[in-house]
């Protein structure tokens, strides 16, 4: 437990740094939209009706979904603006997270603006332009400092909902707190769960009571509260940002999707770099098409994909290829269309199973996915949040015509507890992962082959594609990690276990050395 503690210390610096400068970002560009937006549209009742209707529909969307939807809007703009203007900008990240969560802020905003504008006593305002004020003078100089105190109870509800929808930006590619609940929930470091929520509450509490502070201040028109407010927020930025800011970037980014094997293996990458004395950095949780697209315009360097995925999600293919001759064709299509290089295999494959526990499988009689034709009406199924809408999906339950009689999307860790309880039926496991064995899990065959081959390869961004440096430190892992090794790497993550990614990956590397030596 103290170890994890120190960990998530460690990683605050960062976290909140990024989480922080996103915010007070998104928040900033919101206000400038929002308040003249709202100004405007005093006089003018069918921009007002407009402008909140739009906005309420914005609060709408899910905050994720939000997220996700502006980092493909903005790849294609990049990559227009390459075409175009020879000059490009980063979509991955910052960007997105501070457009969405921008659009998010401005409901309050806008609503509070409106409501502290028209709650002004008519009688007040007659009487500036009484006394030779043009309306523009009455509205900056009487009507907004006499709207200010409800203004800001808006200002604030925006800022608490910005510090907590930041938390969602982690599978865009931003850093921030979010980024130790992705990792926590899939390596079941509950610590890092609770840190991570802990801290992003206080950050928004600690904002919260300080713009309060400016609000009563303006309200009993107390310049000191006010000005303590300001200076309490500017100091927590200063002292939030200047850590995380100082760091020198590094040279080389790992991704990583949002599963446990994916953190073990980016740490691995992590540590073959700077062992070759390359500095690095990782850039975790990211979704499987965010991730890809990041590679192929440039913002990651290097990540670890399986055959079957880029197969299916990516080339769009749906015959079953023998193991060798996809790895070859995947690698030639990439590099000539995306110019994207795939340096090999690591020796392991982690595909798509479905699985059911040993005393189910055997009292249903279940051997293959063929078995399960005529009891999927009886059955629940679960797997991941992308399993049921993936083409391999679609494959198998077309070849076997399989119609469950319920399926459940859950976070993929929660699945071999759901199975092992009893709570569902089959799930939709993974090979390479340790929990198989660990809950008795029985991997049912798939005698049609619905499911394409998933080995794990090495990815690398066109950029990077012909660097030396880069591909010699991760020369060793090829062909290195069979998977008994990986399985043991995944369970060695889990903090039930007493470990981490980082612990893994050490141990995993250990084993590397070991396999090296005794095949000299």
């Amino acid at each position: 437990m103290n170890s994890q503690i120190a960990e998530a210390f460690a990683r605050l610096p960062d976290y909140l740094s990024g989480h922080v400068l996103v915010s007070l970002t998104a928040l900033a560009l919101g206000l400038a939209v929002s308040l003249p937006l709202a100004i405007l549209s005093m006089r003018r009742p069918g921009l007002r009706r407009v402008l909140l209707g739009v906005a309420s529909v914005v609060q709408t969307i899910p905050g994720l979904a939000l997220l996700a939807l502006f980092y493909p809007l903005l790849l294609g703009i990049a990559a227009l603006s390459e075409r175009l203007l020879g000059a490009g900008f980063p979509a991955l990240g910052f960007l997105p997270s501070v457009l969405a969560l921008a659009l998010y802020s401005m409901l309050p905003v806008l609503r509070n603006t409106v409501a502290g504008l028209d709650g002004i006593d008519p009688d007040v305002k007659q009487a500036a332009l009484g006394v030779g004020m043009t309306l523009r003078q009455s509205l900056f100089m009487v009507e907004l400092p006499l709207a200010l105190p409800v203004i800001m109870a808006g200002i604030r509800t925006a800022a608490v909902w910005v510090i907590g929808t930041a938390t969602l930006s982690t599978p865009i590619g931003q850093t921030s707190l979010g980024n130790y609940i992705f990792a926590g929930l899939q390596t079941q470091n509950w610590v890092f769960v609770l840190f991570g929520c802990f801290a992003a509450a206080v950050l928004a509490l600690a904002v919260d009571q300080l713009l309060a502070l400016m609000e009563s201040g303006l309200g009993a028109r107390q310049r000191n509260r006010v000005a303590f407010g300001g200076l309490g927020l500017l100091l927590l930025a200063a002292g939030a940002l200047v850590p995380g800011l100082s760091q020198p970037a590094a040279t080389y980014t790992i991704g990583a999707k949002t599963f446990t094997e994916q953190y073990i293996l980016s740490a691995l990458i992590e540590g073959r770099l700077r062992a070759a004395g390359l500095s690095a950095r990782r850039r975790e949780g990211l979704g499987s098409s965010v991730i890809f697209d990041a590679l192929r315009a440039g913002e990651i360097d290097v990540y670890v994909d399986y055959s079957g995925t880029i197969w299916t999600n990516q080339l769009k293919r749906a015959e079953a290829k023998p193991r060798a001759e996809m790895l070859n064709e995947i690698g030639r299509i990439l590099r000539e269309r995306d110019g994207i290089a795939v340096l090999g295999g690591l020796g392991f494959e982690n595909a798509y199973a479905l699985a059911m526990t040993q005393s189910r499988a055997r009292s249903l009689g279940v051997r293959s996915i063929a078995d399960l034709t005529d009891r999927a009406p009886q059955l629940t199924i679960a797997g991941d949040y992308e399993f049921f809408v993936r083409p391999e999906w679609q494959a198998v339950r077309s070849a076997y015509s399989l119609a469950f009689r319920e399926e459940r999307q859950m976070q993929a860790e929660f699945m071999y507890d759901a199975v092992a309880s009893g709570q569902v039926d089959v799930i939709a496991a993974y090979t390479s992962d340790g929990r198989i064995a660990l809950h008795k899990l029985t991997v049912l065959d798939d005698p049609k082959r619905a499911l394409p081959p998933y080995d794990a390869m090495l990815m690398i961004a066109p950029k990077r594609a012909n660097d030396t440096a880069l591909i010699a430190a991760l020369q060793p892992l090829l062909d290195a990690i069979d998977v008994g090794m990986m399985r043991e790497a995944n369970l060695r993550a889990l903090e039930s276990r007493g470990g981490s990614p980082e612990t893994a990956a050490r141990w995993l590397w250990s084993e590397i050395e070991k396999k090296a030596k005794t095949t000299r």
